[in-house]
């Protein structure tokens, strides 16, 4: 079995309403974004991606600058309650051979 890491990696981030940004992500957050990144206009959930703290991993990348928009879904048995769907709304995009 092979070890991740999520180490530091850089990101040009174009908000909905033009700005833009740059910013380096590492840990969990990279993880998190790179799930969003790759999940498109469909989001993820914690259902399909399993995370300890996915809100919480919004949150800190909310505070970087990343557009995400939270969607509530409901769920069925043999637990039904909600759950959170979260899209990324922001472009963004890995710098490749950036210095971070």
């Amino acid at each position: 079995m092979t070890k991740t890491t999520w180490g530091k990696a850089p990101f040009h981030i174009q908000k909905t309403d033009g700005t833009e940004a740059r910013a380096t992500i590492c840990g969990r957050e990279l993880w998190a974004l790179e799930c969003l990144l790759a999940a498109g206009p469909e989001g993820c959930t914690p259902i399909d991606h399993p995370g300890p703290r996915w809100s919480a991993y919004v949150f800190d990348l909310r505070e970087i600058g990343v557009e995400i928009e939270t969607i509530t879904e409901r769920h069925g048995d043999p637990f039904p309650g909600h759950h959170a769907r979260y899209v990324l709304k922001s472009n963004v995009t890995r710098i490749v051979g950036g210095a971070i």
